[in-house]
């Protein structure tokens, strides 16, 4: 399929000064997201002007081409491939400039050293429609279509969740304020290299105030994945996030979508475990094909853990550092079977 080129919107015709003007009040503008996410203490995020990435689009080569990338589109934003300073670099454009899209490049700046999320490189102010993000390049694309080709292993998997479950409990955890995502979900992951996965898209995430708990705040998130208790209450918690990856796991170990055949996946996972049909809770484009074992016990507590984690009671669910550290442990099980 032949690809589409694209280019960032941009009037030509908007004068150097103007360009200046925008580029300094959206500066100011996140300057006091930095000050309210982090007191202004924050890795340093470099500027990319609006030339250097369109002709880092332009230079992009069809002999690179990512087809689980392209296309890939969200409310609000579009992602585009270039080459940068000699380097593939994924790139994500926002089509309107809202407040959400100076947390995505606060909180994103102060996640980039850890493994597990998508690197932050820089970003563009000036374009008119919306600040522009620079981007690390994911070499195996978005996880969303990976799952539903059904071209990942088992083992590969549990890994995914496991290292997603590192990087939440990093956000939950390495602030002076616990800081939630609210959008845990496979479009939300991309996969490097070596299939490391990469954590993603932090617009929506909100700080918990210091010495509390929760936070309320008007209803945010995708369908399916968002905790029913913050639909009922209002109230975000960490246990919102660990709904919402709960959901994921659950989605990694099925391969199927949050709602097929008018079945919800929650529901569909519970109904087999009643009838005793672990085993059929697996993805059948796994499940014995490759050749790779898949060991009953180990299945049975990933599930376990899944549905703990989407307990309809927020109190019932473990916490994501518990979480992290139950997937370690499937995932030494699996490593160190003969």
């Amino acid at each position: 399929m032949e690809r589409k080129r694209q280019r960032i919107c941009l009037d030509k015709k908007m004068h150097k000064r103007e360009r200046q003007r925008m580029f300094l009040d959206r500066g100011g503008e996140l300057l006091e997201e930095l000050i309210a996410f982090c007191n202004a203490r924050s890795n340093p995020i470099r500027n990319f002007s609006l030339n250097q990435l369109q002709k880092a689009i332009d230079d992009y080569h069809p002999s690179h081409p990512l087809e689980t990338l392209t296309d890939l589109e969200d409310s609000g934003f579009e992602w585009y491939e270039g080459i940068l300073e000699q380097r593939l670099v994924f790139i994500k454009s926002f089509t309107r400039c809202t407040k959400e899209v100076y947390r995505d490049i606060v909180v994103s700046s102060q996640m980039s050293s850890h493994n597990n999320v998508l690197k932050l490189s820089g970003c563009c102010l000036e374009i008119p429609a919306g600040p522009a993000l620079v981007f690390e390049y994911p070499e195996n694309g978005c996880l969303e279509r990976l799952i539903h080709d059904g071209s990942l292993t088992w083992g590969t998997r549990l890994k995914i969740a496991k290292e997603i479950a590192n990087a939440v409990t990093y956000l939950h955890t390495a602030f002076p304020r616990p800081t939630i995502h609210r959008d845990i979900k496979p479009r939300n992951i991309f996969l490097g290299q070596n299939y490391d996965a990469k954590l993603s898209n932090f617009s929506l995430s909100i700080s918990i105030p210091e010495g509390e708990s929760q936070v309320e705040d008007q209803l945010a998130g995708t369908i399916f994945f968002v905790d029913p208790v913050y639909v009922q209450t209002g109230f975000v918690t960490e246990k919102t996030d660990v709904y919402s990856f709960g959901v994921l796991l659950l989605v990694l170990l099925t391969g199927r979508i949050t709602l097929q055949e008018r079945i919800f996946l929650i529901d569909y996972v519970k109904d087999l475990v009643e009838q005793d049909q672990v085993n059929e809770v697996v993805d059948p484009r796994i499940r014995g094909n490759r050749g790779e074992a898949i060991d009953q016990q180990l299945v049975e507590a990933s599930i376990e853990l899944a549905l703990r984690c989407t307990n309809g009671s927020g109190e019932d669910r473990p916490l994501m550092i518990e979480v992290a550290k139950e997937l370690q442990r499937i995932e030494r099980s699996i490593t160190a079977a003969p």
